[in-house]
């Protein structure tokens, strides 16, 4: 909803949320964690990359593309103007709790206190080190650091380690961190100047963008399938199969 936020009737949230509950969820939720279709190929995706923020942010993306562009998002010539948050103290703050909130998010289905272990680390690397990249590069490039990017690279970097957390370490955390940084950045670029999709909160670029990167990030780092790992390609396969 964040990508459609404060310019939508309450009742369409309930009306959209109702059948997503109702129809859409259960059916990929099933293929993934119900011992369906995916699942019976082995298709990896621990806390949600896809069964959660894929698909919130397919929803997401087709609901602003829906609506259209706020009033004043472009000119006349399509040039696209900054709309601001007006209070960055309260979005800090909201990422900050979605930041803590996912270590449950992602801990919840372990089953002994190492996975546990690993998951908090890996769901701390990812993000930290996706944090620091936007800040770094928006630092170089706009003479200062850019507060929503970088918090919003924080949120691509959780939902990018989601789908591996149990079943990568520290180098593959690392890595799901970078591209995960540079990548929202890069899709909000895209969204905001060519495609003019108008996507207040960067819910597309953090959910749909980095879902699909933490999908195929396990087959490449997971610690005992991963192409990386194992130099076997099928689980990867099974991934990128899984994320279409």
């Amino acid at each position: 909803s964040g990508s459609m936020a404060e310019r939508t009737k309450f009742v369409s949230y309930c009306i959209y949320s109702f059948c997503i509950s109702a129809f859409i969820y259960p059916v990929s939720g099933h293929w993934i964690w119900g011992g369906g279709w995916l699942a019976g190929l082995g298709f990896h995706d621990f806390a949600g990359s896809a069964a959660v923020h894929n698909v919130g942010g397919i929803i997401a993306m087709l609901g602003a593309w829906m609506l259209g562009p706020r009033i004043g998002k472009y000119d006349k010539d399509g040039k696209a103007h900054a709309i601001p948050g007006h209070n960055m103290t309260a979005t800090a703050l909201g990422v900050f709790i979605l930041w803590f909130c996912w270590y449950g998010f992602n801990g919840a289905a372990a089953t002994e206190t190492g996975q546990l272990a690993r998951i908090f680390v890996t769901t701390t690397i990812a993000p930290s080190v996706a944090l620091l990249v936007a800040m770094i590069y928006t630092w170089i490039r706009n003479k200062k650091p850019d507060l929503v990017m970088s918090m919003n690279a924080s949120l691509a970097g959780l939902v990018g380690v989601t789908a591996g957390c149990s079943n990568v370490d520290i180098i593959g955390s690392l890595v799901i961190g970078v591209v995960s940084g540079f990548l929202v950045m890069g899709v909000t670029w895209l969204l905001e100047h060519v495609l003019h999709l108008d996507d207040c909160v960067g819910a597309v670029p953090v959910h749909f963008a980095n879902g699909i990167w933490g999908i195929i990030a396990v087959g490449l780092f997971d610690v005992d399938d991963g192409l990386f790992y194992s130099g076997n390609a099928s689980l990867l396969g099974v991934q990128c199969l899984g994320i279409i």
